[in-house]
């Protein structure tokens, strides 16, 4: 039951409004309201229903009006809420608890906003309060002198509220909500000078000064033919700060409003009624927890999801994070926030012994609360019922510890409207947020610091600052995760003489990690046990086989390949792990695992190891395949599949270059543990070619530290003896050590690279292999040699049929004709280049054939023409990415070229290219 005066005097029932009938009764309603659990008199109610001389029989119309609102009161259940009309005398009071009121509670929310530090807090509470307006206060009621003082007092509250949300808005920098908020206001009250200076202050601090002096005048207009009068004080001061255009000063930002005048109806509201007996104070809480460290800001994060009206507060996250600890620390700090005690219960959702029973928590609580045991009903529907009932009036904090299902949760919740009930869960319970607007306070590991602060608060700090760096490293193997990190210092508090460097040395083999973190019944192992057996088949299959995953994340394409299922069986089990906080969305679609989890969930399944391995790298495979022949159609021949390829069930399509790329860059460190896991497991034939596919990401960035993945490709094609990938890997790494001014070792490299493609027949990757070592001999001004190899790589290119290839001996023959001195032949074959067709055309490619062109023309002494080539190589380069081809056109613009921002695209270029701005 709801009673409304913020808007039209009304009152909610679970079946609806009740029909309270014509106005006048709705103002004796009001008048009551006003004055809620006091007696009012029959001559103030007479003055609320008649606003001259009221008829003779007033009073008869009165007590008729009250014996209609009694049966009223009667039909909407009134007596379940506490709510009574009662006749005292030649008086009339009604009785019922404030939260039903909704004035009660706006100007509560009001006080509480009033109170916070945070002006986000205050944005939270104040705007909640204004969502209680539905209207004009004590709309629908006869408007009587009396209420129309309380009418007109509610709305200065109001309006009080409103400029101290703008006040909030501006104190977090956001003014032009502020101004808003404001301007809707001041519209309505165009001759309130407290909302106009207030909104030309938010508009000149959002940036929007013309509008704010159009304001004033405005105002100051208006005030001039209605009232006759010059603006005050504020509104003068505010005109003039924003003509000079000083700073608002801190002290008027910060300034408190005056607030409205007592209601000349409402008395101070009495304290309320205790239901409960003092003696029967209910605290169920256990002790606060010991050794408890950090957390600032999830701590902060509850206390914002308490303050509301009935709360419900949802702690969540992964077995062992400290879920308990925070929730009963946060009860502790705040038990003066809780006259009428604290409650709490174990619901066992992840343990051996099983969930007790709601019955038997309901009892608990109404024992706590003073219910003697024979009023206790036996169904847990009654005793749910009742246990509401008695919280309504009470200002009680529930705890409810390890839940693993809404309905549970949901028979549990309080009646009160100023009870809070915080749920800790190892699952997200998204039911509970969409059926009672649960408010969720997701808590995640500890960071180093504080993981070192809570090893010494168990050790104590003189062992933790004696080996600071082996404190530091225990905390990072334990992966922030408290419980880890309890037992790890529950373990070095029974072994006084154990240095800490050497469990850390224990507990860096990962074979080892978990026995080492666990003691006695608890540790992680037995927490993770007791999420995953409440696993469904389906997603503790797919768990146990990505403790197998070579890299740090997984999407559902890898946790498919992994399991040997389907994508959206996948997916299906990611989410379903997600919700039990096993794995973690770090992204859309993106998924990862917590180190100590992921180990756990390798030792499930151990035998499964070599299977899964095989199925994530070769989905590794089939995925880069597909990125590579997207970032550059026909760019290369697709080499043959390693035996026993295991195809994935269905492979990530490429909309275009740009999300091939994107998915190569993203992947480029889980690519790289992947071939560590495969040399491990003596899978060199994947190895290789998992390396060798991500080809245009090492084209695009050739100076990304590819080296060293590059050689252990190389490894890995000479361990399989296998001359087709050794001549790829070695024209690909030939290449990169040349970008980076490494010449003698890429000629090494790439000296034997065409030979070996001719063993296996790969002409064209012979063709690719001869203009790389060309480039090479180019730059060590063998020249005849690279015109040579360049010539008989394009013929070879043209025989096979491969544009793209031809294309690319032709750039590297044209540049080299340009560095012998023959600007007309470079020129000449950059045109047979370009005409080979549009669509063989790349855009990196393009750019390059009009650099040389370009300085092909310079040479010629066309510099008009030149210029022309050289702007159209930049725009090329810089539109696709291509920086290092941004440069090389800038550089050639700038020898002939002294215009400003021709130096400056080649700065930002080069900047770009040695990784300053990515």
């Amino acid at each position: 039951m709801e009673f409304r005066l913020l808007g039209t005097v009304s009152v909610d029932t679970r079946r609806g409004p009740l029909p309270l009938g014509p106005a006048k009764r709705r103002s004796l309603l009001a008048a009551l309201l006003l004055s809620a659990n006091t007696p009012v008199p029959m001559g103030r109610l007479t003055a609320c229903l008649w606003d001259d001389e009221p008829p003779s029989q007033a009073r008869g119309v009165i007590q008729g009006h009250v014996s209609r609102l009694r049966a009223l009161l009667t039909e909407g259940d009134a007596e379940a809420y506490g709510v009574e009309l009662l006749t005292a005398g030649d008086a009339y009071a009604l009785r019922l608890p404030e939260t039903l009121l909704d004035a009660q509670r706006f100007e509560e929310l009001l006080t509480l906003a009033r109170e916070q530090r945070d002006p986000a807090d205050a944005v939270l509470m104040l705007g909640d309060a204004l969502a209680l307006w539905r209207g004009p206060a004590l709309g629908g009621a006869f408007a009587g002198p009396p209420l129309q003082a309380a009418a007109h007092s509610l709305e200065e509250s109001r309006l009080s509220a409103v400029e101290q949300l703008a006040l909030a808005y501006g104190r977090l920098g956001e003014h032009h909500r502020a101004a808003a908020v404001l301007r809707t206001e001041a519209v309505a009250h165009p001759l309130r000078e407290s909302l106009s200076a207030a909104l030309m202050t938010a508009l000149y601090q959002a940036g929007r000064q013309s509008e704010a002096l159009d304001w004033f005048h405005r105002t100051r207009r208006l005030l001039a033919d209605e009232l006759g009068i010059d603006p005050g004080r504020e509104l003068a001061d505010a005109y003039g700060l924003i003509l000079r255009g000083d700073p608002v000063p801190e002290l008027l930002a910060a300034r408190p409003k005056p607030q409205p005048e007592a209601d000349p109806v409402r008395p101070p509201v009495p304290p309320r009624p205790a239901l409960v007996p003092a003696e029967a104070h209910a605290d169920l809480l256990p002790r606060a927890p010991r050794g408890f460290h950090g957390r600032g800001a999830e701590l902060a994060a509850l206390g914002r999801a308490a303050a509301g009206e009935a709360p419900v507060c949802l702690v969540t996250g992964p077995a062992g994070v400290g879920k308990t600890a925070l929730a009963l620390w946060w009860a502790h700090r705040n038990a003066d926030a809780f006259p009428d005690g604290r409650l709490f219960a174990d619901l066992h959702g992840f343990s051996d012994t099983g969930e007790p029973s709601v019955t038997e928590v309901l009892r608990e609580f109404l024992l706590a609360l003073g219910v003697p045991p024979r009023r206790i009903p036996e169904s847990a529907p009654a005793a749910a019922a009742l246990f509401r009932t008695l919280t309504d009036r009470l200002r009680l904090l529930v705890v409810l510890d390890n839940a693993r299902d809404s309905a549970t949760v949901r028979t549990l919740l309080p009646g009160g409207a100023d009870c809070v009930t915080v749920v800790t869960s190892r699952h997200r319970l998204e039911g509970l947020i969409a059926s009672d607007a649960a408010r969720p306070v997701p808590v995640g590991t500890l960071d180093a610091q504080d993981g070192t602060a809570l090893l010494a608060g168990v050790l104590g700090e003189e062992r933790v600052l004696g080996e600071p760096v082996a404190a530091r490293r225990l905390a990072e193997l334990c992966g922030g995760l408290p419980l880890a990190l309890r037992v790890t210092a529950a373990r070095l508090a029974g072994r006084p003489g154990w240095s800490l460097a050497h469990l850390a040395d224990e507990l860096a083999d990962e074979r080892g990690r978990l026995a080492h973190l666990a003691v006695d019944d608890t540790g992680v192992p037995a927490a993770l046990r007791l999420t995953v057996q409440h696993l469904p088949g389906e997603a503790a299959h797919h768990f146990g086989r990505l403790g197998h995953h070579p890299g740090t994340h997984v999407d559902p394409y890898t946790a498919a390949a992994l399991a040997g299922t389907d994508p959206p069986a996948a997916a299906r089990a990611l989410e379903r792990l997600g919700a039990a906080h096993l794995v973690t969305e770090t992204a859309p679609g993106r998924w990862e695992l917590h180190d100590l989890v992921r180990l756990y969930a390798r030792d499930l399944d151990p035998a499964s190891g070599p299977t899964a391995l095989t199925g994530a790298l070769d989905h590794y495979i089939a995925t880069a395949l597909a990125a590579a022949e997207t970032a550059q159609p026909g760019g290369e021949p697709c080499f043959a599949l390693p035996a026993g390829f295991r195809r994935p069930f269905a492979v990530r399509d490429f909309a275009d270059r740009a999300e091939a790329m994107d998915w190569l860059a993203a992947e480029r460190d889980d690519l790289a543990r992947a071939v560590t896991a495969a040399r491990a497991a003596g899978l060199d034939d994947r190895a290789w070619r998992i390396i060798l596919l991500q080809w245009p990401q090492v084209v695009w960035r050739s100076r990304d530290n590819w080296v060293p993945l590059l050689y252990t490709a190389l490894e890995c094609a000479q361990a399989v003896d296998d001359p087709y990938a050794e001549s790829r890997v070695r024209t690909l790494l030939g290449w990169v050590l040349s970008e980076e001014g490494r010449l003698a070792d890429a000629l090494t490299l790439l000296e034997p690279s065409p030979a070996l493609a001719r063993r296996t027949a790969d002409r064209l990757g012979e063709a690719t292999a001869l203009v790389n070592l060309a480039v090479v001999q180019s730059a060590q001004g063998d020249l005849e040699a690279a015109l040579a190899n360049c010539a008989r790589a394009a013929t070879l290119a043209r025989e096979e049929g491969n544009p793209h290839t031809e294309m690319l001996a032709l750039l590297h023959l044209s540049r080299t004709h340009l560095s012998s001195g023959d600007p007309a032949g470079a020129l000449h074959v950059a045109r047979a280049a370009l005409d080979l067709g549009p669509e063989h055309e790349e855009a990196a490619r393009t750019s390059l054939l009009h650099t040389v062109s370009g300085e092909a023309h310079l040479a010629l002494g066309n510099e008009t023409e030149a210029l022309h080539l050289l702007e159209r190589a930049a725009d090329e380069a810089e539109s696709t990415g291509y920086d290092e081809g941004a440069v090389r056109a800038l550089e050639a613009l700038l020898r002939v070229s002294g215009r400003a921002d021709h130096r400056k695209r080649h700065e930002e270029a080069v900047r770009r290219l040695a990784g300053e701005d990515r």
